[in-house]
């Protein structure tokens, strides 16, 4: 069953319930806020060891919302743990327990129009007429493309954006899509690609010019932590059948799931190799995982190697990189006979193709370092936006009409 903020609202008006809305306190645990709303700390038992990993990703810059009862007990609450996926902890009816899910993030896209008529400065014009900061900003981007050419009193600005709403308020950023400029009684549009870039023309090669700072690219030679340098490949045979994502269709559970880690595909009984030399910090059964054996290794770095049919190694052991500590199996919640390799580095989980490879690195490596320069840089790049046919006559139509400009103030 899909969850959303759709049913906190329904729950709001039939059952007298209120809504809030809150900033998850930093360094605050899940344990904590379940005590914090006098929830059984069973729950915990009841969620998987997949799913637990990711109760660490909750941030304290997503905001969460809460559904309570007049007497202040919690009905529902929706926890970010990404910008696409959120957990649903619900109340069961009549009972003093919760149930936990990962479901998606959901929201709606909105459109907007807006005009604003030059009287001091576009930005603080743009601004006293729709009251939105962020959409201002967009704006002013998408109309560098007409560095050099003056505005004037009474010249005036019509544009079309649109803007994500989640719990009827603004989520992520806007889009500009389409812009027309009216100065000297002659009309020219910005059409907006995916970027926020504006351009005059499209399907064609264009110039355009970032003002600003210029990334500049530099090497030289650095020092490599011993336990970054020496990752390997946990397969003499490389076959990687599915990457890592904070937002992957699980083939089983037949729903949306972070996936942290990169999948192989190989046979039954293939030996698995230590990416890295460690210490065993865990070896035996681990929920959907199956098999599981934990390797920690120097430099903040843990691995792990699920769905393993045998296990090699015990906890306490030291390992070799490249040494045999165990073989590929389909044990746990698995569609086949695969290695599920996941890398974490100061409990966080990160990409282990970031780090793997076939062979070694020296001590020293050339690393590439970035630092930026303020420049006006010209560049050129063919112009391929969608739908600029529509989104023109639906502008010019918002005009003719005398749509009124939102105000988001209302």
């Amino acid at each position: 069953m899909k969850y959303s903020i759709l049913l906190l609202l329904v729950m709001n008006v039939l059952y007298g319930a209120k809504i809030a809305e809150y900033k998850w306190k930093r360094g605050q645990t899940f344990s904590q806020y379940l005590e914090a709303h006098n929830i059984s700390k069973s729950l915990l038992k009841h969620i998987s060891n997949a799913d637990s990993m990711f109760l660490s990703d909750i941030n304290p810059r997503y905001t969460i919302y809460e559904l309570k009862d007049e007497d202040g007990m919690l009905l529902q609450a929706l926890i970010p743990i990404s910008e696409v996926m959120q957990i649903h902890l619900s109340k069961r009816d009549n009972s003093t327990q919760y149930d936990f899910d990962i479901i998606p993030i959901e929201f709606e896209t909105n459109e907007y129009f807006a005009q604003v008529k030059l009287k001091n400065n576009l930005y603080t014009d743009t601004l006293a007429s729709i009251q939105n900061k962020s959409v201002t900003e967009h704006l002013m981007k998408a109309l560098k493309v007409l560095d050099g050419t003056p505005l004037h009193y009474g010249d005036t600005i019509a544009f079309i954006y649109t803007q994500r709403m989640r719990a009827s308020k603004p989520y992520l950023e806007p889009k500009i899509k389409i812009v027309r400029v009216l100065t000297g009684g002659k009309e020219k549009f910005i059409y907006v690609d995916e970027e926020g870039e504006g351009f005059t023309q499209t399907n064609k090669l264009a110039t355009y010019t970032v003002t600003g700072k210029r990334k500049v690219t530099y090497s030289k030679y650095v020092p490599v932590s011993k336990a970054k340098a020496m990752f390997g490949m946990p397969l003499r045979r490389i076959r990687v059948t599915s990457h890592f994502s904070y937002s992957r269709w699980h083939p089983i559970l037949q729903r949306y799931r972070p996936h942290h880690g990169t999948d192989f595909g190989a046979r039954k009984g293939t030996p698995l190799l230590a990416i890295n030399a460690g210490t065993i910090s865990y070896a035996g059964w681990y929920g959907s995982y199956g098999k599981v054996v934990k390797i920690r290794h120097g430099d903040g770095y843990e691995s792990l190697y699920a769905h393993q049919s045998h296990i090699r190694v015990k906890v306490g052991e030291r390992v070799k990189k490249g040494q045999v500590i165990g073989y590929v199996g389909n044990t746990g919640r698995s569609t086949g006979p695969h290695l599920h390799l996941g890398l974490m580095r100061y409990g966080r989980w990160i990409d282990p193709m970031t780090v793997l490879r076939k062979k070694s690195l020296k001590m020293s490596i050339l690393k590439k370092f970035i630092k930026y320069e303020n420049v006006n840089t010209t560049k050129y790049k063919t112009v391929t936006i969608k739908n600029v046919k529509e989104n023109k006559a639906k502008l010019l139509h918002y005009i003719k009409n005398h749509t009124k400009t939102f105000k988001w103030e209302e």
